[in-house]
């Protein structure tokens, strides 16, 4: 069943449509939640959650890729879960190394919440992203967006996990650069 077909049965409230939506993206929201979780019983319920929130959303959001918008939630949720998890304790998780990577992309994010509003740093992003060759824009997008670690990121490209370091700090330098010339930070 298509992302459209999907999205009318939320529309006409069709319960069969969690049914169709979990059969199509349930690895892939199951995979962004362990990335972060790592506990199958946590990454299960947020899936889950997942699902009820998508319910709740459609309508009257009708979103414009289906995927992205589970991917998104899901994330949300997991990322959520992991803060309750580890409120008060120091934590040892590869999340903490992810967001030390992108500590100064995090001004942009917030920046862009006041100052942007129809999606010109998404815009800056993408264009930044299509600019890298295929494997880099890979191995950038399952990094920030999947939250693969770098040894798993280091196996997929039988890479070392110094080089898989290095070229992701890189990009990182380089997006920078381009958010700054386009005045994003």
């Amino acid at each position: 069943m298509d992302d459209k077909e999907i999205i009318t049965l939320f529309q006409n409230r069709d319960e069969s449509a969690i049914r169709e939506l979990s059969s199509k993206y349930g690895p892939y929201c199951s995979r962004i939640a362990w990335n972060i979780l790592e506990n199958r019983e946590d990454v299960e319920e947020c899936v889950n959650d997942t699902w009820f929130s998508v319910w709740t959303y459609i309508p009257p959001q009708v979103p414009k890729v289906l995927s992205a918008f589970c991917g998104k939630i899901v994330k949300g949720i997991a990322i959520d879960k992991l803060r309750k998890r580890c409120a008060g304790k120091r934590t040892d998780t590869h999340m903490a190394d992810i967001a030390a990577e992108t500590i100064s992309l995090n001004r942009a994010a917030d920046f862009a919440e006041d100052v942007v509003k129809e999606g010109e740093i998404l815009q800056a992003i993408n264009e930044f992203l299509w600019k890298l060759d295929p494997e880099k824009r890979d191995i950038f997008i399952r990094r920030y967006w999947y939250l693969d670690s770098v040894e798993e990121l280091a196996a997929r490209y039988g890479k070392s996990v110094g080089s898989i370091k290095t070229a992701l700090h890189r990009m990182r330098r380089k997006l920078e650069k381009d958010l700054k010339e386009r005045r994003f930070l």
